[in-house]
């Protein structure tokens, strides 16, 4: 560290590179979520049900995509599984394939322990006013739950941004893959670190104050 000079024109020069990956590691992000909150919704509907062979899917399915390392998956989607048939996926959508499952398992758990926690008078009051079965998922039990389950929605939005670095193993040119890319090339490991950690920190901390924001405008519930 003696006699280090820090050079900050390298990760200007880079600065359109950079936001090109921002924008990615962002398009990552939200591909994934969006995939991962249906298959965790969609599970975690499974864990609720009456049938014990939709709750063992349910559960299994969580046990495996909490228990995955995420890296270990995108391994095996992007190498294994093309020997077997599954060709024709880029790198951004296998990686996209893999952080969804792994999102999934946790998103599940999000929105089991939503619907277990609501109240027993809610669904008492939509049966009393005629509501059907689906009608009282679709009108009372989701919003509801959407909005105990907020908060930990909210952090599991943010692990799958932060997880998006992990695509740089595959070569996808997000973040992690750019900042290693300037450190190889012109040595400038430090700049470009700092520079991306605070990249990562910044959307983190916006994506955290939306969150709190929606949930000050969103009604209590008691």
């Amino acid at each position: 560290m003696q006699g280090y000079r820090f050079d900050w024109t390298v990760v200007w020069q880079y600065r359109q590179a950079l936001a090109q990956a921002l924008a990615l590691s962002l398009e990552l992000a939200a591909a994934s979520l969006s995939i991962g909150l249906v298959l965790g919704l969609g599970f975690a509907w499974l864990s609720q049900s009456r049938r014990r062979s939709l709750r063992g899917l349910a559960h299994a399915y969580v046990a495996t995509a909490r228990s995955t390392p995420l890296l270990l998956l995108v391994f095996l989607v992007y190498l294994v599984l093309p020997q077997y048939g599954l060709r024709g996926l880029t790198a951004n959508q296998t990686f996209v394939a893999a952080l969804s499952v792994t999102a999934g398992g946790y998103l599940c758990e999000n929105f089991r322990s939503a619907f277990a926690s609501m109240p027993r008078a809610y669904l008492d009051s939509a049966r009393a006013i005629g509501l059907t079965a689906w009608q009282r998922q679709v009108h009372v039990v989701l919003p509801i739950a959407l909005r105990y389950a907020l908060p930990s929605l909210t952090n599991s939005a943010v692990s799958v941004f932060k997880d998006t670095s992990i695509a740089s193993m595959i070569s996808v040119r997000e973040l992690t893959f750019t900042a290693r890319e300037i450190s190889t090339n012109f040595f400038r490991v430090f700049e470009a670190w700092f520079v991306v950690a605070g990249l990562y920190l910044a959307v983190s901390t916006l994506m955290a104050l939306l969150a709190r924001r929606l949930e000050r405008r969103m009604p209590r519930l008691s």
